[in-house]
């Protein structure tokens, strides 16, 4: 591997925190939205704020897992491999 690659990987290894980072982030906004919501159902502006966040956290995800590996066993869209495996696992050293 030459120094270009090398710092290709840890460039893309720092893109891969920083949207693990961004979904941490939002799925603490999602939950306490939710606890809102459980104690005033009736906000058409709370509604509105976690349906925003759920299609956040959905384009994130999408972006996420197409560059960085699948961050769930959820996210193996290969129907020849189990990549789940392959790539290190977000909470590894060396994802990050």
């Amino acid at each position: 591997m030459n120094r270009m690659q090398r710092n290709d990987n840890v460039g893309n290894a720092r893109n891969c925190m920083d949207r693990l980072d961004l979904l941490r982030a939002i799925d603490f906004a999602i939950q306490e939205t939710v606890l809102y919501l459980d104690a005033y159902p009736h906000s058409q502006e709370a509604l509105t704020y976690y349906h925003q966040l759920i299609k956040q956290r959905e384009e994130i995800m999408t972006h996420y897992e197409q560059s960085c590996g699948p961050i769930t066993m959820y996210g193996n869209r290969s129907k020849t491999s189990w990549d789940w495996i392959s790539e290190p696992w977000p909470w590894e050293p060396s994802a990050n």
